[in-house]
């Protein structure tokens, strides 16, 4: 897990515990990769900004900020991303509130280990079962973080229940007595019908989760394409379970070329990582693995990003050609 405390020496700093080399110094092999991703801002400053973990980043927008996370096809990430970017805001110091909106399917309290805490959920809310209070369940980790599910597994929701029934648990979470949350992240579930309806109903941006392959790529065409019937205009994409190795192999489509297709702002790359599977597995999520993963640490940049409003931008680097001796013409 990484300190998010105020450095007292920040040029000895790194963010894998190794000494960073300055951007002037870096030599043509550290530029080989053919896929490299940076924020919208000038190139070398972006690399110090983006390790640049010795402040708070600044809260862009009104709060509560509604987001939807959201994808159309199922498996590409979207809870993941959910449990991972909401534990990484709370660690930023941000009040953050997640509902999981996925019915009878809920998955995002088994990754993050909450699964025996959920005694209430949504459905007994509007039944006048309990308080609202009372099914939230707060992390014991980071007291700033809650959850908040809309029905038990194997359970259907009543007749009544869509995007007005959220609109007004969004609008009580927002008029409680200590104060509305920062973020409310919405899991969305997969599929276009009516739970992908009610779920994007409250949001005012969403989090489009896509992975470089033909199938996911068509359903997040067609899910952008609802989000901005809806009114959603800010939409930001991640991308996510990407392989460099297939990518210079050309068996996968690079970054690049995903968001030349889908044409939305990238919010994050999330390099593909076995230790998500072990975290899911644990109901520990990424962000706080120690020694940090590298998914987990795309995770943070996604969230610090998310907070600020910011963007990355792709772009393609060229290998070094590789020089020929005298003997290469002996096929050496």
């Amino acid at each position: 897990m990484l300190s998010l405390q105020p450095l007292s020496n920040p040029k000895s700093s790194s963010l894998y515990s190794s000494s960073f080399t300055p951007p002037n110094s870096l030599s043509p092999k550290a530029l080989k990769p053919i896929l490299a991703c940076r924020p919208s801002r000038n190139f070398y400053p972006s690399i110090h900004s983006m390790l640049q973990y010795n402040r708070k980043p600044q809260l862009a927008g009104d709060t509560p900020r509604v987001v939807v996370i959201t994808s159309g096809k199922g498996g590409v990430g979207k809870t993941t991303t959910t449990a991972n970017i909401g534990l990484s805001l709370a660690r930023l110091g941000f009040s953050v509130v997640a509902i999981d909106c996925d019915v009878g399917l809920r998955n995002l309290d088994l990754l993050l280990g909450l699964e025996n805490r959920v005694n209430y959920t949504v459905v007994e809310v509007l039944n006048g079962d309990c308080r609202l209070d009372q099914a939230l369940v707060r992390d014991k980790r980071w007291s700033n973080f809650e959850l908040l599910c809309i029905s038990k597994p194997r359970s259907k929701l009543p007749i009544g229940f869509g995007g007005k029934a959220l609109v007004w648990l969004v609008d009580a979470l927002k008029a409680r007595d200590e104060g509305g949350p920062d973020f409310i992240i919405i899991d969305c579930p997969a599929g276009i019908d009516a739970g992908f309806i009610t779920a994007i109903t409250p949001a005012n941006e969403a989090v489009l989760v896509t992975t470089p392959d033909i199938t996911s790529l068509r359903d997040a065409d067609r899910v952008t394409g609802l989000l901005e019937c809806d009114g959603i205009r800010d939409i930001k994409m991640i991308v996510n379970r990407v392989r460099t190795d297939m990518i210079k192999g050309e068996d996968m489509m690079s970054v690049l070329d995903v968001q030349e297709m889908l044409g939305l702002p990238l919010l994050g790359v999330i390099p593909e990582d076995s230790e998500v599977i072990r975290s899911t597995n644990r109901g520990y999520p990424l962000v706080l693995n120690k020694p940090p993963a590298l998914a987990g640490l795309a995770f943070e940049q996604a969230a610090w990003r998310l907070v600020e409003q910011d963007s990355m931008e792709t772009v393609m680097m060229e290998e070094e050609p590789k020089k020929r001796g005298f003997f290469s013409f002996f096929g050496r």
